[in-house]
């Protein structure tokens, strides 16, 4: 999770990732930084993300994002 957090840091410094539940929802998250979220994901865990996994409930949370790359992990 705190490799995430640091991807997310690094993509988007200005969220609050610790509680923040509507990085979507909000705008908080524009497309390209999803875009960039997806490239560094991928990269970082060897995993390969569909664009059935590109929805909001994946992304609204740093815990929603953990959760889908532990999910594609396996």
């Amino acid at each position: 999770m705190e490799e995430l957090l640091e991807i997310l840091e690094e993509i988007q410094p200005d969220a609050d990732y610790e509680t923040c539940t509507t990085l979507i929802d909000d705008n908080i998250l524009d497309s390209f930084a999803i875009l960039s979220i997806i490239s560094e994901l991928q990269e970082t865990f060897d995993i390969s993300i569909t664009p059935a996994d590109i929805i909001p409930e994946n992304f609204n949370s740093a815990q929603a994002l953990w959760d889908m790359v532990q999910r594609l992990k396996n």
